[in-house]
């Protein structure tokens, strides 16, 4: 048996990639990491500026180094981050990104499979539904073992706005956002309950200043992204988290239940598309794909969602 030393891999250390190396170091988990980047004194300042957290009281000490693509033999989990990203102002359409950042996954999965395919792969590179695909379809590597972020951010936002309206801690508000990490998205209104207070319900339960309206907030999680963009610069901190409540399922087999982005094989009865759906994360990455109930609305906003990525794919000639 390996010896479990809770190595992880980092593929690109942009700003995202260095918000989620600080946020590993804050699981007090991992206990080596490893950064692969093009821009190598990128990568040895974000090591060497993370290596000297491990002194403070409380921090872990994690081995915080440059790597390369060998390091990947003996990893638990690895991330990658790597390719262009929208850019404040940028009009670059989605087939254009997806079309450049094929071409990095092309040369990161071939690079990885060549030391192992057994390492948990965190995909958050976007668009990420059409290179989780791409990735768990086109390398002969364990399907179960990539697991896109897809809406575990949007799902995040989701809850957090509603948590914010009636001024209750997220960690008690229950719901989905499914299907496309983009404009496709949609809110599972079906499910959705703040301590087992359905959706319709919380207006007279737990009271608000105005009336819910689902439509508005749904609008919110779509755009609140660009609006940080546009703030900011680039998102960082939202995704970052993401992939450590990932790295952490994985890590410790929680057997969470989080909506990550795979290659659905009928449920729903879409096939041959990879899109969020709730799933079981394990040690061994995606352990089951989960048909939660939907309304008949939210079902054929779901088919929707996979038409559009279908598309994208065709276009690409992914399929």
């Amino acid at each position: 048996m390996k010896p479990i030393k809770n190595k992880v891999v980092l593929v690109g250390a942009g700003m995202v990639g260095s918000a989620i190396l600080n946020t590993l170091l804050g699981l007090n988990l991992v206990g080596e990491i490893v950064i692969i980047d093009n821009n190598i004194d990128k990568a040895r300042g974000e090591a060497l500026d993370a290596s000297h957290t491990t002194s403070f009281a409380y921090s872990p000490n994690v081995h915080v180094r440059v790597g390369d693509y060998e390091d990947c033999v003996d990893a638990q989990t690895i991330v990658i981050s790597a390719g262009p990203s929208m850019k404040p102002g940028e009009k670059m359409s989605r087939l254009v990104l997806a079309e450049r950042n094929v071409k990095v996954m092309d040369s990161v999965m071939t690079s990885i499979c060549k030391y192992t395919k057994d390492a948990v792969i965190i995909v958050v590179t976007n668009p990420v539904d059409i290179i989780t695909y791409h990735l768990q379809n086109n390398f002969g590597y364990p399907k179960n073992k990539i697991i896109g972020t897809g809406t575990l951010l949007d799902t995040a936002r989701f809850r957090r706005i509603l948590a914010l309206k009636y001024l209750v801690d997220t960690k008690n508000v229950h719901g989905y956002i499914l299907g496309e990490h983009g404009e496709s998205a949609f809110a599972t209104w079906s499910l959705v309950d703040i301590a087992g207070i359905p959706a319709q319900s919380l207006d007279d339960i737990i009271g608000s200043t105005s009336p819910l309206n689902c439509d508005e907030v749904v609008a919110e999680v779509k755009t609140v992204g660009t609006e940080i963009l546009q703030l900011k610069g680039y998102t960082s901190s939202g995704i970052a988290m993401s992939v450590s409540r990932l790295v952490k399922a994985v890590l410790l087999n929680e057997l969470s239940i989080l909506p990550v982005s795979t290659t659905l094989e009928g449920e729903y009865g879409i096939s041959n598309v990879a899109l969020s759906i709730p799933c079981v994360i394990s040690s061994e990455g995606i352990s089951k794909r989960l048909v939660v109930p939907l309304s008949e609305t939210e079902a054929e906003l779901l088919k929707k969602s996979a038409e559009i990525l279908s598309s994208y794919l065709s276009n690409l000639q992914l399929l």
